[in-house]
């Protein structure tokens, strides 16, 4: 790489650090490090929530899509847009009013706190393979960009995520988030969209140079449509990682507009980067790992100057979403079952320091697994599967059935996680069976346990509240 980009680059890594340490300083209480003290207001909280949601995965895996399908590839992204603009709607209202950290409190408070415990685990499960999600992309652009080993990609890199989502806590990932909304959206939009387009001839040379189905936005079939809303327009619904980025807005207006904005957002980056993924199928063809595309064209096209910068937008994505979903899983195994079960009386200063330890513990063991996986859309189709399968009916059916029984969620995820599981060790994770087959034995066992507890205690008017 030419010097100039080395040294973008290279000088990126520090500025984050002291973006994250000066965040740090804020972080005096549990809401302070947890939700940045529920006081974001409409610009920062939508630029937060946007680069949580649209990390590497969504880069890599979107522009990996556009090369092998054309403008299909939106659907993986565009359900996850789709998936706030529902909250939004519906859910909002709810979430805002809970004044709590986690989903698994919502869930004890409506229910039991086996239902919290149980709910906790399976979500810490989802947020953290997330974050390998993450750090599997951020080894594979250092890796082809720059040559890097991998191994030392991922801890370059890893290691600044941790430094500062150890110290700072929401805070410092609400600051570096900003940072890195604006490296992101420049880097996409205003240099490699347009870079791209010219290299092929505009519009009309795109269109000349790529088979026809490239332009179907059906082109990856029903099954994967379905699959994609399934996986991530539900995940995104009851995803610790999103609701607890809710939770930081300072009011109910500004949670709202901003997951309608960040939703919107959200399809404009879909077709974005699958253009620029359709741009590399002609740039550069007959790539061997079409996981690759964005990376092989940016170097194709860029001038010097301009590639140091769309890295560090590509880097920004990643680190935006590996530091949340890595503070969601912190955030998760502390509050919801070290305090819950083993230390219910720690002080502020006791729960910022057991947060931070497992926050670093939990990002090493992602790091170690990021070697060990190494496509990025597997691991996130094995986060959402679990997440989206063992949580959406217990956490919709508790908003709004009230009949919904305590007993019947606890087994209804349990049993639910299990089928999923096994249905990804049979039919792999490409396949849609798993999903449904762990969503259907969610509903099912939820009626089921609801009716018999109905039959058993005719004269309650409310049996899956708490007493």
């Amino acid at each position: 790489m030419n010097t100039i980009d080395v040294a973008i680059i290279v000088g990126y890594f520090p500025v984050i650090a002291l973006v994250g340490l000066i965040g740090m300083k804020k972080a005096k209480t549990t809401e302070d490090y947890a939700v940045a003290g529920r006081n974001l207001n409409f610009p920062m909280f939508t630029a937060c929530l946007a680069a949580l949601t649209l990390g590497g995965a969504a880069t890599i895996g979107t522009a990996k899509l556009g090369y092998q399908f054309g403008l299909s590839g939106i659907w993986f992204v565009t359900a996850q847009g789709l998936g706030m603009i529902i909250i939004s709607i519906f859910l909002a209202k709810k979430i805002f009013k809970l004044r709590v950290l986690t989903i698994g409190e919502m869930l004890e408070n409506r229910f039991n706190v086996e239902a919290r415990i149980i709910s906790s685990l399976v979500s810490a499960t989802y947020t953290t393979m997330l974050t390998v999600t993450q750090i599997i992309a951020i080894g594979s652009v250092i890796n082809v960009w720059v040559g890097w080993n991998v191994m030392v990609s991922i801890l370059v890199a890893g290691g600044i995520v941790l430094f500062y989502t150890v110290l700072g806590g929401m805070w410092s990932v609400t600051m570096t988030d900003i940072v890195q909304f604006s490296v992101m959206t420049i880097g996409i939009f205003f240099i490699m969209l347009p870079l791209s387009l010219s290299k092929v001839g505009g519009f009309e040379g795109l269109q000349a140079s790529i088979p026809a189905g490239h332009f179907n936005v059906t082109a990856t079939g029903g099954l994967d449509i379905a699959k994609s809303i399934l996986l991530y327009t539900l995940g995104i619904v009851v995803g610790q990682d999103v609701w607890q980025r809710l939770f930081t807005a300072k009011s109910l207006k500004v949670t709202r507009a901003g997951m309608i904005a960040a939703g919107g957002y959200s399809f404009l980056y879909a077709a974005t980067v699958s253009i620029i993924g359709m741009c590399a199928f002609v740039v550069v063809p007959n790539l061997n790992v079409p996981q690759n595309a964005f990376a092989s064209i940016a170097i194709e096209i860029l001038p010097a100057g301009a590639l140091g910068f769309v890295l560090a937008g590509v880097l920004s994505a990643l680190m935006s979403t590996s530091s949340g979903t890595l503070l969601a899983s912190s955030t998760l195994i502390v509050n919801d079952v070290i305090k819950r079960l083993f230390l219910p009386n720690m002080s502020e200063k006791t729960f910022l320091a057991v947060t931070r330890f497992t926050t670093l513990a939990i990002g090493v063991f992602c790091i170690i697994c990021a070697l060990w996986i190494q496509d990025v859309l597997v691991a996130l189709d094995i986060a959402f599967a679990i997440l989206s399968g063992a949580l959406f009916f217990p956490i919709i059916l508790g908003f709004f059935w009230k009949k919904v029984s305590a007993r019947s969620v606890f087994y209804s995820i349990i049993l639910s996680t299990v089928v999923i599981g096994v249905g990804l060790g049979i039919y792999g994770t490409v396949s849609i069976i798993p999903i449904v087959y762990g969503l259907i034995t969610s509903i099912v066992v939820i009626l089921i346990f609801t009716l018999v507890e109905s039959l058993r205690h005719p004269a309650s008017s409310d049996v899956g509240m708490k007493q």
